[in-house]
């Protein structure tokens, strides 16, 4: 019979959110807005970044990358969360380490994206004049790979190392996707070693890159105070403001989620805390690199006239 129970838990139910019929609703909508929003903002800057030559940057190759992942990172968590709004959420072992597996890996990816974003502005202000000699293609690419290989690997420990737990407790995640503190909290076997890769891990790859973005915009503040031109400093602090600005979106909920232990009050602020950076974080990239890039609304200006144009050619 116990060899039964510890077995037989093979399908998870996802609670959700939140148990309200109203605010199920509210959140619904919302959510699918934000999702929205995210798919479109982060395709548009996609687009841009391939067709528009003057974009054809490091930064905005960089940038391209972030919004892929943005789309993907949501696209992870965002539609099975959306179908715990209408009905019971179930989920299958494989599909809940599945699920883990691309939500950490597009998760730590950005991460180091990110950071890779930093530097390439310090180099851009500090070192202009070997800005095309130090970021050059070759690079850039090997960013991107770098930021990929991390993501895949970081991942796959913490997949691996959930898939070796057995669960009896309970069939229950409080929470609406698959994160590993709460699923490993229904283990029947001793979790401390699972917690302290996770705490390690996560922790030691969330706060150096985040410590080597903010360290290079230590540099670039020092920079931009020697610029006696108050126009030069606002046109080099607009090039990284936006960045910036995405950065303490990102790692300030990440980091409040994944740095601590799990307990059932954390579980509860983890769960509000996933909602910012995989509903409302990525939809904001997009609206704030156009808001606050000037590059990026010449680009656009020049798509729409690119298109009234052919729709004026086409009647």
């Amino acid at each position: 019979m116990e060899g039964r129970n510890i077995t037989s838990i093979d399908v998870f139910i996802l609670m959700g959110v939140t148990n309200l019929p109203w605010l199920q609703k509210l959140l619904f909508t919302l959510t699918l807005s934000f999702y929205l929003l995210n798919v479109f903002g982060n395709t548009v800057i996609i687009s841009l970044v391939f067709q528009d030559i003057s974009l054809h940057s490091p930064m905005y190759y960089l940038l391209a990358n972030l919004s892929f992942v943005d789309i993907c990172f949501s696209s992870v968590t965002v539609p099975k969360m959306m179908v715990g709004f209408w009905k019971e959420n179930t989920i299958s072992l494989e599909g809940c380490i599945t699920q883990m597996y691309f939500f950490h890996f597009l998760g730590c990816t950005e991460g180091v994206l990110l950071a890779s974003m930093g530097y390439d502005r310090y180099i851009a202000i500090c070192h202009p004049l070997r800005y095309s000699a130090i970021m050059g293609k070759m690079i850039c690419v090997q960013f991107v790979i770098i930021s990929w290989f991390i993501g895949l690997t970081t991942s796959l420990v913490h997949a691996i190392m959930t898939s070796k737990l057995i669960f009896c407790n309970s069939n229950k995640i409080m929470h609406f996707f698959c994160d590993v503190k709460p699923v490993i909290r229904l283990a029947c076997v001793d979790i401390h070693l699972n917690e302290a890769v996770l705490t390690n891990v996560l922790g030691f790859l969330s706060t150096s890159t985040f410590v080597f973005t903010i360290v290079s915009y230590v540099f670039i503040i020092l920079n931009l105070v020697k610029i006696r031109s108050s126009h030069g400093r606002s046109k080099a602090f607009s090039t990284c403001s936006s960045h910036l600005s995405v950065v303490i979106l990102f790692y300030g909920t990440a980091m409040c989620t994944y740095l601590g232990p799990s307990t059932k009050n954390t579980i509860e602020k983890d769960r509000l805390a996933a909602l910012l950076f995989t509903v409302f974080t990525p939809a904001m990239n997009p609206v704030i690199y156009t808001l606050r890039n000037q590059e990026v609304k010449k680009s656009i200006k020049k798509l729409l006239v690119r298109s009234s144009i052919c729709s004026v050619k086409a009647e």
